[in-house]
């Protein structure tokens, strides 16, 4: 998070790392993931000018994940980790978070959203804004809209998407067919649900089911 409190910004060629890039480490975690993920592809032209706008080097796993994908879908698209945008997942990481907590690119937004899934929760890095746990990340459950500690890093969180227990994290928070009804998601969409999760009426998931999808904005 140290790189949106620059003077100035840093040009594309500073930020990319030819020496020790981080996508090297993320590919390992990528190949060796015991979750289902699919990586999707990016725009070369598109990509340069978000890693520009986040202001994050390649050497992170952050940087390296905007700089050569378009994103990454987890256990079947339920979770879409942001990268540079494709046309399976058109968000971008800056773009989806400018006007939100991020008033200007360059800045430290004092949350960063990085992630979303399709029960319409969100995973937000701590810029200052959710806690004294600078850099760690929270999660937004949809069954009680509270910014929730997770006590872990961006790259920890990534570990999780690929290796974790992604169906107990959920526990509740999934029906029974689940899967067929993500498969019918785009990107930019996510279910839900009504009665709404927070309340008594909305515990039983396999009861409800999903109702309707919208548009993440």
């Amino acid at each position: 998070m140290t790189s949106f409190s620059q003077d100035r910004f840093r040009s594309v060629d500073e930020l990319v790392n030819n020496v020790e890039p981080g996508w090297d480490l993320v590919k390992q975690w990528i190949d060796n993931a015991k979750n289902k993920e699919e990586v999707l592809p990016c725009d070369v032209l598109r990509a340069r000018d978000v890693l520009y706008k986040i202001q994050v080097t390649t050497r992170s796993p952050m940087g390296a994940i905007v700089y050569s994908t378009g994103g990454i879908l987890i256990d079947n698209g339920w979770i879409r980790i942001l990268g540079s945008g494709s046309p399976l997942l058109t968000r971008n990481l800056p773009d989806w978070n400018k006007g939100k907590k991020l008033e200007e690119f360059g800045q430290q937004p004092l949350r960063l959203l990085v992630a979303d899934d399709a029960a319409d929760g969100f995973f937000a890095i701590n810029g200052g804004g959710l806690g004294d746990d600078v850099g760690k990340l929270y999660y937004l459950s949809p069954d009680n809209l509270a910014w929730e500690p997770l006590n872990i890093t961006y790259s920890d969180f990534l570990l999780f998407c690929f290796d974790g227990n992604i169906e107990d994290f959920y526990r509740g928070l999934r029906w029974k067919d689940w899967k067929v009804d993500c498969s019918k998601l785009k990107g930019g969409e996510v279910y839900t649900f009504y009665p709404f999760l927070w309340t008594k009426e909305g515990k039983d998931m396999n009861f409800m089911r999903c109702l309707w999808t919208y548009k993440c904005s």
